[in-house]
């Protein structure tokens, strides 16, 4: 049984993905309560802490004195370009540095960090690199998109995979086929939703929606798009993967419906499914904005079944990568 440690393991949205791989997650930390309590409900039997990483012990939160893989993904928001003008954090950052710590600790023969591609600027970033080596990891950076392993998701993110002694394989995507949006979409008609004509309605809604009635032609659905850079008007089409889901509300989907356009924001388990999670997932913990949140900064599990598909081998019995 290949046994893995999940540092900054969020709501186990990576851990599913190694669990589909065929591992079995013995210990999780998260700083967040309602992160940790999500990930407790997923995988009963591993030991969840939850606490700033710097006040943890690796060997007492594991229980174990060496594990096979350790999963991490430090803070990303101090890295990423939704940061804004914002002052950065260094210490936020630095958190990259506790990933050292751990495998020092538990001397994993594998290990696997994510984050956002940004990462690869910071001028520590061939410090981190270099305390792997010096850790005797053989190392290989890749940047993947989620959409390419067959989520329904465009999702970009970095990716170092890292092994004791050897130089591992970058895995390739699986698919040249992306899957659109509308495969996630809940059929059941039971959210709520608003005409999209009211005074109340943000002018820049309408704009964007006007933008893709003009361009799609009357009646047809679309998804309204609220934030972040935007080359597509502010609207995507249904035909494509969702672009990169965040920490807050960002889709709303738009329909004709007995004639009025109304619309309504995408749904967590909408989310769920854009994030590649199988249905046994589990959101059970905090508000629905939190599960948003949960979502947003999670790693799709399916791409992330592919690297310790690649990245372990044949040490594996593996479940199928993708099952959303």
């Amino acid at each position: 049984m290949i046994k893995f440690a999940d540092m900054f393991c969020g709501g186990g949205l990576g851990a599913r993905g190694a669990v589909m791989a065929g591992c079995h997650p013995v210990a999780a930390v998260d700083s967040w309560d309602i992160a940790g309590a999500t990930y407790k409900d997923n995988f009963p039997d591993a030991n969840v802490t939850v606490d700033r990483i710097e006040n943890v012990d690796p060997v007492q939160a594991t229980g174990e004195e060496k594990i096979d893989l350790l999963l991490t993904s430090p803070e990303c928001t101090n890295h990423s370009v939704a940061k804004g003008a914002k002052p950065i954090c260094e210490i936020s950052r630095r958190s990259a540095f506790h990933s050292l710590t751990w495998a020092k600790a538990l001397d994993p023969r594998w290990i696997i960090m994510e984050n956002v591609p940004q990462i690869r600027s910071w001028e520590r970033y061939p410090e981190l690199l270099q305390g792997l080596a010096d850790l005797g990891y053989g190392v290989q950076e890749t940047i993947l998109n989620s959409a390419e392993f067959g989520v329904p998701q465009a999702r970009r993110r970095w990716f170092l995979m890292c092994e004791k002694g050897n130089n591992p394989l970058v895995p390739e995507p699986i698919t040249a086929i992306f899957t659109p949006v509308s495969s996630i979409l809940d059929p059941s008609g039971v959210w709520r939703t608003s005409p999209l004509y009211t005074e109340k309605r943000a002018k820049r809604t309408i704009l964007y929606a006007e933008r893709a009635m003009s361009e799609l032609g009357d009646g047809s659905s679309f998804l309204v798009v609220y934030y972040g850079s935007d080359a597509s008007g502010g609207w995507q089409s249904l035909d494509e993967p969702l672009r990169t889901v965040t920490t807050l509300d960002r889709f709303a989907l738009v329909e004709k419906i007995a004639g009025e356009y109304r619309m309504r924001m995408l749904q967590p388990n909408e989310l769920a499914r854009a994030m590649g999670l199988p249905v046994e997932h589990r959101f059970n913990q905090g508000t629905r904005r939190d599960k948003v949140k949960l979502c947003g900064n999670g790693i799709c599990a399916p791409v992330m079944s592919v690297i310790v598909q690649s990245l372990i081998g044949s040490n594996l019995q593996c479940q199928p990568a993708i099952a959303v």
